[in-house]
């Protein structure tokens, strides 16, 4: 009885897999998530046409075959102000490993092609030995990257090395190529409160901040507490970017149901096995989408209340999921 009971569960997956495949038959899923970031982009920008976009990774979106020798798709290249790369030299099998050769060649090259097309590559390696964080500075400044050598991948300290950020300076920065350095911190487990936070982080002389909208999944930060955030502790003005995944929903925000789960509503996927709680999509679906832009209570309308600078989007190589199906 097993081994029939066995046989029908294997064919049903089958059916299952078969019948999710056939739904998305015809899909581009490369042009679907570009299109998502223009729109928010084009929203974003006709209320603040400072806003800066940076999506994070999913360079190979930047042009038409995505490689770095093929034509770059300049639709998409003028909606976006930078993009974010990680493991560019170091964190891509291991943390404190050197990124492949192979692996490091391939992303350089959209990343060139990014630079080439006036939108800036905000590098994160994930090394915590002061040589190789060193090092990931370095090279990264060849390119004329901006970069930050991450000591921890839940993004949850402010680095204790270099004592001051690489480049550090007392410069006004307005736009993102006026950045030398980041500080990439979305997690507060570390800080005992929200102002404890803002004490931290004010008293650090980075370019760029980018943040989580809350510390602590529960508790916004506000309008003047961001504001707060946008003077370097040398006096020089800075940047605060707001972190948005996009590519994932995730269980532990403010829009998530309680009756949400695999399937319901129909563009939530599988959890993602690297990242609990955290759900691929369907983010070509016009009701995802919503809940990212759009109304006062949307994802990227709260950013913007909030007087952040930019948005950080996340998840933007999602389109690799549904084109490994």
């Amino acid at each position: 009885m097993k081994k029939y009971l066995f046989v029908f569960f294997v064919v049903g997956l089958f059916f299952v897999s078969c019948k999710n495949k056939d739904d998305l038959e015809g899909i581009d899923f490369r042009e679907e998530m570009r299109s998502f970031v223009m729109k928010i982009s084009e929203y974003a920008k006709d209320k603040n046409p400072n806003f800066i976009i940076i999506p994070q990774n999913g360079q190979g979106l930047v042009t038409d075959n995505g490689e770095g020798n093929g034509s770059p798709i300049s639709s998409y290249l003028s909606a976006i102000d930078a993009t974010g790369r990680e493991d560019l030299f170091y964190g891509n099998q291991k943390d404190d490993v050197a990124t492949s050769g192979e692996d490091t060649e391939f992303m350089l090259g959209l990343c060139n092609v990014c630079e080439a097309n006036g939108v800036e590559v905000l590098t994160t390696d994930y090394c915590y030995t002061h040589e190789k964080m060193d090092d990931s500075y370095a090279k990264n400044a060849q390119y004329g990257f901006i970069s930050f050598a991450a000591p921890d991948r839940g993004l949850s300290v402010i680095p204790d090395y270099p004592n001051e950020p690489y480049n550090a300076n007392n410069q006004d920065i307005t736009k993102i190529s006026d950045a030398k350095n980041f500080l990439y911190l979305i997690n507060p487990e570390n800080f005992s409160s929200k102002s404890d936070f803002i004490s931290q982080v004010s008293a650090t002389n980075y370019d760029v901040i980018i943040m989580d909208l809350f510390f602590n999944d529960n508790q916004e930060f506000t309008k003047e507490e961001i504001l707060s955030l946008k003077t370097k502790q040398n006096g020089g003005k800075r940047l605060v970017v707001c972190y948005m995944s996009i590519g994932e929903a995730e269980d532990y925000r403010y829009y998530w149901q309680s009756d949400w789960k695999e399937g319901s509503p129909t563009w939530l996927e599988k959890e993602n096995p690297n990242w609990k709680g955290n759900y691929k999509v369907r983010y070509w679906d016009p009701e995802w989408q919503s809940i990212i832009f759009g109304d006062g209570n949307a994802y990227l309308d709260k950013i913007l209340s909030a007087g952040f600078d930019g948005v950080y989007l996340d998840i933007i190589d999602g389109y690799e999921y549904f084109e490994n199906l």
